[in-house]
C-alpha cells in the first residue's frame, strides 16, 4: 500500500514538473518589461499602482506561458528530431501527452478571462500580444526579419500593458528605446541560433548570415543607446547618472554572446551572469532613488 502511494506521489510530483516546465516560468524575467512604467513614472510609492502593475504582469507571466504551450503543440515534431529540445520539451519528450497541454492551455485562458474583469484595458494589449504571437507561431516566424521585429513587438507591449493599467501614456522616446533594445536582443538571439545549430536549426535562419544579424544588433544597440539618452536628457537630466549603467549593460550582455556563448536565451544569459544581474539591479535601484524625488511621464 506504501509503495502505491509512493508510486502515485511520484506520478503527480512527475506530472507537476513537466506541467511547469511546459509553462516556461524561467521566461517570466522578460516579463520585467511591464514595471517599466511604475518605475519611471515614480508610483511605486502608492499601493494602488504598485497592485495594478502585479496583477498585469502576472496576467503577461500566464499570457506567455499560453504562447509557449501553442508554440510546443505546434513545434511537437520539429521538436522530437531537435537533439536538445527532445529530451528538454515536455511534449517532445513524450512526459506530456497535447491532451494534458491543451486542458492546461484552457486553464491559462481561463485566468486571463478573470483578468479581464480586473484590468480590462490593459488585459485587451494582452489580447494583442496573445493574437500576435499566434500568427508568430504559425506564419510570422518563417518570414526573415518580420520575424525579428514580432519578438521585438512583445516586449513593446509588456510597457504598453504596464503603462495601461497604470492609465499613463507611453511616450515617443520610451516606445523607441523599448523597440531598439527588444530587436537588439531578438538579433542576438537569431545570431546564437546560427552559430549553434546552422540553418537547419530553424526554417527561416536559411535566411539569414552572422555578419547580417550582427550589423541589425549593432544597429540596435546603438539605437537603444542614443535614444535612452536622448529620453534622459529631455525628460529627466538627474536620470544622466544611468546612462553610463546602460552602456555596460549593454556591453556586458555582448560580452557573454561573444566570450561566453550566451545570448540564444537572455534569460539564460542574465541569470547565469552576476554582473548583467547586478547591472540591472543598480539601474533599477538608481531610477528609482531619482525619481522619487519627482513624478514625471513616460
Amino acid at each position: 500500500m506504501n509503495s502505491e502511494n509512493k508510486d502515485i506521489k511520484s506520478d503527480t510530483s512527475n506530472l507537476g514538473l513537466s506541467l511547469a516546465k511546459l509553462m516556461r516560468p524561467k521566461q517570466w524575467i522578460k516579463n520585467g518589461f511591464v514595471l517599466a512604467p511604475l518605475i519611471f513614472t515614480g508610483l511605486f510609492s502608492d499601493p494602488e499602482a504598485i497592485s495594478r502593475t502585479l496583477l498585469i504582469a502576472f496576467l503577461f507571466c500566464i499570457a506567455s506561458s499560453a504562447v509557449y504551450v501553442v508554440n510546443d503543440i505546434r513545434d511537437i515534431d520539429n521538436d522530437r528530431k531537435h537533439p536538445k529540445k527532445s529530451q528538454t520539451r515536455p511534449l517532445a519528450s513524450g512526459a506530456l501527452s497535447i491532451s494534458q497541454a491543451i486542458i492546461l492551455l484552457l486553464i491559462l485562458y481561463g485566468v486571463l478571462v478573470a483578468g479581464y474583469f480586473a484590468l480590462p484595458n490593459a488585459t485587451l494589449v494582452l489580447l494583442t500580444y496573445i493574437l500576435l504571437n499566434f500568427a508568430y507561431t504559425f506564419y510570422l516566424k518563417f518570414q526573415p526579419v518580420l520575424d525579428i521585429f514580432t519578438i521585438a513587438a512583445g516586449f513593446v507591449l509588456r510597457v504598453f500593458a504596464g503603462a495601461t493599467a497604470l492609465d499613463v501614456p507611453v511616450s515617443a522616446w520610451m516606445f523607441v528605446t523599448t523597440l531598439c533594445l527588444a530587436l537588439f536582443l531578438a538579433a542576438i538571439k537569431r545570431r546564437q541560433e546560427l552559430q549553434d545549430s546552422g540553418k537547419a536549426g530553424r526554417e527561416v535562419l536559411k535566411s539569414y548570415s552572422v555578419p547580417l544579424v550582427n550589423r541589425f544588433a549593432e544597429m540596435a544597440a546603438t539605437g537603444a543607446l542614443v535614444f535612452y539618452s536622448l529620453f534622459v536628457v529631455t525628460t529627466r537630466p538627474e536620470l544622466a547618472i544611468t546612462i553610463p549603467i546602460v552602456l555596460f549593460g549593454i556591453y556586458r550582455y555582448w560580452y557573454i554572446v561573444e566570450m561566453l556563448d550566451g545570448g540564444e536565451s537572455p534569460t539564460d544569459a542574465l541569470f547565469s551572469d552576476p554582473q548583467l544581474m547586478i547591472t540591472i539591479a543598480v539601474w533599477v535601484g538608481v531610477s528609482g532613488w531619482v525619481i522619487v524625488s519627482g513624478q514625471t511621464l513616460i
